[in-house]
């Protein structure tokens, strides 16, 4: 009964349903399939230990988040945020600036900053959001929001500009092995020369958006002030 194979399937349907622990369910699983499919135990175990490490950077990637909740905890963007307010002269557009200097440079030098999930969500993001509460006062949802995508987008902006201004970058592997085989001759060195006055280009594009964005928060929020003014004197 080649239909038995598929107890896997039920099985996890069955745990998901009573809500009985992710981990155990899905290994019952496997098993019960792999044992039904003929595989023996000792086999079985030996395809769950490949499948690991084929799979370690995923793990890797999970094992991060119980980190970020443990740096929310102990207060690690509390304190990210009070360092940002006493910096008075500081906007959120030039925090973000910065920031893409630190990114491009984390690029340039293969330092791994992790992205959104372990660095924009709990750092970065609720910095902007303190620079512009500082240089500001209170700001709206909306801006909020704009600051939120904006913070977002930096990453995006210097992992994408700057990750093949390093020379063994994957990026920079995969176009020098690519034009090889089409008949070209390049050299790593080469390519990763070639991004380096892109990586430039995008910082300053990024740069130039950050004062407008200033500047357009600088006039929102003095219009706002004086209507305030206005509102009292009267």
């Amino acid at each position: 009964m080649e239909i038995i194979k598929l107890i896997g399937i039920l099985i996890i349907v069955v745990g998901f349903i009573f809500k009985f622990d992710t981990i155990a369910v899905v290994l019952l699983a496997a098993l019960a399939t792999a044992l039904f499919s003929g595989i023996s135990f000792t086999d079985f175990l030996v395809l769950l230990g490949e499948a690991f490490v084929s799979n370690r950077l995923v793990t890797l990637f999970l094992l991060t988040l119980p980190m970020i909740g443990l740096t929310e905890r102990y207060g690690l963007r509390q304190q990210a945020v009070k360092l940002i307010e006493k910096m008075k002269g500081l906007t959120p557009g030039r925090f973000l600036s910065l920031y893409m200097v630190i990114r491009e440079l984390a690029g340039f030098f293969s330092v791994r900053v992790q992205g959104h999930t372990q660095f924009i969500r709990p750092l970065v993001e609720p910095m902007t959001q303190a620079a512009a509460k500082t240089k500001y006062g209170e700001i709206s949802d909306e801006d909020i929001e704009r600051l939120k995508a904006r913070s977002a987008a930096t990453e995006n902006y210097g992992n994408f500009f700057a990750q093949n201004t390093f020379i063994a970058a994957a990026g920079v592997l995969l176009i020098t092995g690519t034009l090889e085989s089409l008949g070209y001759e390049v050299s790593a060195v080469a390519i990763a020369q070639a991004s380096i006055p892109i990586a430039l280009i995008m910082l300053i594009l990024v740069a130039g958006s950050n004062i407008l964005f200033d500047r357009k928060l600088q006039r929102k929020y003095e219009n706002k002030e004086n209507l305030v003014a206005q509102k009292e004197e009267e």
